[in-house]
């Protein structure tokens, strides 16, 4: 379970987030929603530190991630896994050297022992003997999958994805999102998942917050979406399924 608890940032004197509290169940998929600009990637960064909240506290369990210690800090990390857009491989290294990289970083491994768990991680997205490839011979899905293996291969506890079916096709989009509920669910992870596709939040949508303008305006879940009785909601969502169908 990941707490947080009023959580602020500005930038320039600009107020991003004002004072965001939520609780993101373990075992679940929780998303945060909302357009472009309201504050859903500010937030993810604050919940895992790359950026550091002007107010308010994070809570992995209990344990105080905002102010614990650099040493305290470092072991909570050892259990986050990260899903960026784009995948955001390393282009020099191959699929299995990617999905590696955070064993070297933070495990003392042995190398048997290293390719062993990557190749069961690697199994687990459905991208066997793709091993000594590089980046730029997979697809855009194949690239986030790779990336999904990465970040559970540190044995997770849990796991931050930031708009994973960016730049994705409808149905590679679908995959994604079932692989990444079907991971959740399977490991009992914490998963908190950043995007504006109405698709994912009605499919793996478990728990959701809603932002806008830097204030939670909403939380609950996907069946209950359409009847929230927020306005801004209600055009979020009824912007999406228009976008939806001009795609078809």
């Amino acid at each position: 379970m990941i707490e947080i608890d009023n959580i602020k940032k500005a930038f320039d004197g600009k107020t991003v987030l004002n004072g965001i509290s939520a609780t993101f169940e373990k075992g679940q998929t929780n998303l945060i929603i909302g357009t472009s600009g309201t504050g859903k990637s500010v937030l993810l960064k604050c919940i895992v530190d790359l950026i550091h909240p002007d107010e308010g506290s994070v809570f992995y369990d209990g344990r105080d991630f905002t102010h614990a210690t650099k040493d305290q800090k470092i072991d909570i990390r050892r259990e986050i896994g990260m899903l960026f857009q784009g995948g955001a491989l390393f282009d020099s290294k191959t699929v299995e050297q990617n999905v590696q990289f955070p064993l070297d970083v933070l495990t003392k491994m042995t190398q048997e022992e290293k390719e062993e768990r990557v190749n069961f991680c690697l199994n687990r997205v459905g991208l066997d003997n793709t091993n000594t490839k590089m980046p730029s011979e997979i697809s855009g899905g194949m690239k986030k999958r790779v990336g999904i293996a990465r970040a559970i291969v540190n044995n997770s506890n849990y796991l931050f994805c930031d708009e994973p079916n960016s730049g994705l096709d409808p149905i590679t989009s679908i995959m994604i999102d079932d692989l990444i509920s079907e991971i959740t669910h399977e490991y009992n992870i914490t998963t908190v998942v950043v995007t504006h596709d109405m698709n994912s939040v009605m499919g793996m949508g478990e728990k959701i917050i809603y932002l806008n303008e830097g204030l939670k305006l909403w939380e609950g879940k996907s069946d209950e979406i359409v009847n929230s009785g927020v306005k801004a909601l209600d055009e979020f969502v009824f912007a999406n399924k228009v976008m939806q169908q001009l795609k078809r």
